[in-house]
């Protein structure tokens, strides 16, 4: 059995003050497992390079999300939400327009949702790890004002 001394090695850099926490979850993060890993890119012309993917349900789902665009993120910023099966996306994308200050994202709606990054500007990416609910289609949209309009797709769960 192979042993990984990274979640060591940072809880030591952590004692010392070399590391933020942030990084610790990060790696671990990285190092979780996983049955299945996701990426999906969004870009300046809102639109996400994947508009469809399949999962099993029950498989821990990594999702990696990057915008790969160039404007700044209060002109372009993006997010990942997938939302449960039957949530109305026009009202959820409606009300996350009220939460500019939690990046568009809507608290009063977070027991609509399956899955969701950070909302991200130029360059940045973040993952999210899950497990994929019973099987079924799902919605995935940005929240950022006006954009789920294009930025949509489905993930279906099998």
């Amino acid at each position: 059995m192979k042993k990984s001394y990274l979640p060591i090695l940072i809880l030591a850099l952590l004692a010392v003050g070399g590391v933020s926490t942030s990084v610790y979850l990060q790696a671990a993060k990285a190092e979780e497992k996983v049955d299945v890993t996701i990426e999906v890119k969004g870009t300046d012309t809102m639109m996400y390079d994947k508009t469809a993917f399949e999962v099993k349900a029950g498989q821990k789902v990594k999702l990696v999300f990057k915008n790969i665009g160039k404007l700044p993120k209060a002109a372009m910023g993006h997010n990942l939400v997938i939302l449960k099966k039957g949530v109305n996306v026009a009202t959820f994308c409606s009300e996350a327009i009220k939460f500019a200050a939690k990046d568009y994202f809507p608290e009063t709606k977070k027991d609509d949702v399956v899955a969701t990054t950070k909302l991200l500007g130029p360059g940045e990416s973040d993952t999210v790890i899950f497990t994929a609910p019973e099987a079924g289609t799902y919605d995935y949209v940005c929240t950022f004002p006006g954009h789920f309009a294009l930025m949509k797709g489905k993930m279906t769960v099998k």
